[in-house]
């Protein structure tokens, strides 16, 4: 095991590979309708493929990265993964149809998929328990500031520029991180601990990731509660700038519930180091179930106004932010000595 010379280095390198991906995402919302007007997408709901597609691209790419990783290290299929990634933003900068875009948009989500998945295997082949779960949370912390900036980046880019900056803008930040992942993060997957490649050992790893207890019951559980936060990204957009009719501010109310996770981020990385993960996933998870049948119950006497709204979505972001961290950490503990496969099934996109 070979650790990173700075912690603080460390845990802004890991920030940076699983922000990638958020980056693509939410940097793109104010500019779904321009770019869906430009290409020629034929519904309106087409524009959410933007959206999905990343998504899509990254569920298989994270199948394809963590097995290969346990195989000949986390260093390699992160570096393609950052290339994967460059070569999707190229795609997508120069598309000059719907479905040139869609393209290049499944390209860079396989190639997010890379530094996404790895970045837990990398974390787990130095550190465990309390300890992992802390490093993941203070990572969360910084990966929800993506959030919090990227609309407002987008929004500042589409004010000077087009849409098509913006996917300049990734390659730009994809080749500063690949520099400096490789000069400055060592191997962690020393030789000894690494598994040969077959399609039986796949098979192998894969079943014990999937019929361990601890492992699947935190992955299903992290992956429930992920589908509701994925299906609000691809909705708030919509939400947000038409029904509330929040305009040039979306950026601004999409900031302030990304700082709802990121607070409960910051505030997990402390509660981890003096309370069970489990007792405090269980907290929240109770918290997330009230205020969701409460705000049910809510929008079936009348519409819930803006304010009303935000402060609901506050609150169920602040859960989600207490929720991610732990529940990747417990999934994952149990699973050091195949980390990279574990990645794969045990974490979400």
């Amino acid at each position: 095991m070979v650790k990173s010379k700075s912690y603080g280095e460390f845990v802004s390198i890991i920030a940076l590979l699983v922000s990638l991906a958020a980056l693509a995402i939410d940097t793109m919302l104010p500019a779904l309708f321009e770019m869906a007007d430009e290409l020629g997408a034929r519904r309106e709901n087409d524009r959410q493929l933007i959206i999905s597609l990343v998504f899509l691209g990254m569920a298989c790419g994270q199948f394809l990265f963590g097995p290969i990783s346990d195989s000949v290290g986390r260093k390699s299929p992160v570096m393609i993964g950052l290339l994967l990634f460059t070569i999707g933003s190229i795609i997508s900068a120069i598309a000059i149809s719907w479905e040139w875009m869609l393209m290049g948009r499944f390209v860079q989500g396989l190639g997010a998929a890379g530094p996404r998945t790895l970045a837990s295997a990398i974390v787990r082949d130095q550190y465990s328990g309390n300890d992992m779960a802390k490093i993941m949370s203070l990572v969360m912390m910084v990966f929800i500031m993506v959030p919090v900036l990227a609309p407002a980046l987008g929004q500042g880019i589409l004010v000077v520029s087009n849409w098509r900056m913006i996917f300049w803008m990734f390659v730009g930040l994809s080749v500063i991180g690949s520099i400096w992942f490789w000069l400055r993060q060592p191997e962690t997957l020393s030789k000894e601990n690494r598994v040969p490649f077959s399609m039986a050992k796949i098979r192998s790893a894969c079943w014990e990731v999937v019929s361990h207890r601890v492992t699947r019951g935190y992955t299903m559980a992290l992956s429930l509660v992920f589908s509701g936060f994925v299906g609000y990204l691809s909705m708030s957009q919509q939400i947000l700038q038409e029904l509330y009719g929040t305009g040039d501010l979306f950026a601004f109310y999409f900031s302030l519930l990304a700082l709802g996770i990121g607070g409960a981020a910051f505030a997990n990385s402390k509660l981890v180091m003096h309370f069970k993960m489990a007792l405090l996933c269980r907290y929240a998870l109770s918290a997330l179930v009230i205020l969701s049948v409460c705000c049910l119950l809510f929008c079936l006497y009348r519409m819930p106004t803006l304010n009303e709204l935000m402060f609901y979505l506050i609150l169920c972001f602040f859960c989600f932010g207490i929720l991610f961290g732990n529940l990747n950490a417990m999934a994952m503990e149990p699973m050091g000595h195949i980390a990279g496969m574990a990645a794969s099934i045990g974490s979400v996109p």
